[in-house]
């Protein structure tokens, strides 16, 4: 099969389209035919090395953790799914034509849901519902501040805040507060407002995707007894906040959790924005575009 593969860490010139043996389905195994894969933050943060000493690899190896596609094949032990079957959901190595799929991380496509956009959704469904339930603690009534709530991980958080019942406050760029309105928040905060910053009142839980100057001023938002969630590490002032939970994550494969946010997107409830498609064999350039920010995923069509 073809994969793209890194050899050593560096840019995005370190990854190469190239041959790779097929992976074989064993006992309790699924081999996928992949349609599309996702391009994550933590794909890029991993190729550069930034998180070798975290999750330290044998390389070679294919990156990749989101991906769509049809089963090829089931092990023995595999129960509910077949060959032919519209899959997607979360593994490892998913930039390759095949893949072994995880099975905690492995749905049926839902009726309605495009087969290459799944692709985009995995690991932000996962990761943006359990920043709200997992790490924020959120619940019904309480006030949560949601940074980068225009991204992929923070729009999946809005959604399922509002679900449980919380005042959600969706935090943004200024000139992003019109677009915000879509989300469905009961509020829109400017976070490079000094003056929105500085009128927030305090709130039970800070929901946060962004990280650096704006996680360390809305720490002191945050009621005593009440949460600081956050996917991008804990603030480097958390210290000065002895009565705040803070809560930096990594989030885990959730299938039941990752399909039911996957229906309420097929049904319209909310939706993950797609900034382009792109050859598998186009990964590096992918990349490139991937780190220059934004709020759309890029997938790779295998």
């Amino acid at each position: 099969m073809k994969a793209v593969v890194l050899h050593e860490y560096g840019g995005p010139d370190k990854l190469k389209y190239e041959e790779w043996d097929d992976p074989q389905a064993g006992d309790g195994q699924i081999l996928i035919q992949v349609t599309a894969a996702g391009v994550n933050p933590i794909d890029w943060k991993i190729r550069s090395g930034a998180m070798k000493d975290f999750m330290p690899l044998e390389l070679p190896i294919i990156l990749g953790y989101d991906y769509s596609g049809v089963v090829r094949s089931v092990g023995r032990g595999v129960e509910g799914y077949a060959e032919g079957d519209k899959v997607f959901g979360r593994a490892g190595k998913t930039y390759a034509e095949l893949l072994l799929g995880d099975l905690a991380g492995l749905s049926k496509l839902p009726d309605g849901l495009d087969p290459i956009e799944a692709a985009a959704l995995p690991v932000v469904l996962n990761t943006g519902e359990q920043l709200i339930t997992q790490a924020g603690k959120v619940q019904p009534g309480q006030t949560v501040v949601i940074t980068g709530a225009l991204g992929s991980v923070g729009r999946t958080a809005v959604w399922v805040a509002k679900k449980l019942g919380a005042h959600v406050i969706a935090g943004v760029r200024g000139s992003q507060k019109k677009a915000a309105e879509e989300l469905g928040a009961d509020a829109v905060l400017a976070l490079d407002s000094q003056q929105e910053m500085d009128s927030l009142g305090l709130v039970e839980v800070v929901a946060d995707t962004i990280g650096g100057n704006v996680g360390d001023g809305l720490l002191a938002k945050v009621k005593p007894g009440g949460s600081f969630a956050s996917v991008v590490g804990p603030p480097p002032n958390a210290k000065l906040y002895p009565d705040v939970r803070v809560e930096a994550f990594g989030s885990h494969p959730d299938a039941v959790s990752m399909r039911s946010l996957a229906e309420d997107i097929a049904k319209g409830r909310f939706k993950i924005s797609i900034d382009r498609t792109m050859p598998l064999a186009d990964a590096a350039k992918a990349h490139a575009e991937a780190e220059k920010g934004g709020i759309g995923k890029i997938l790779l069509l295998a």
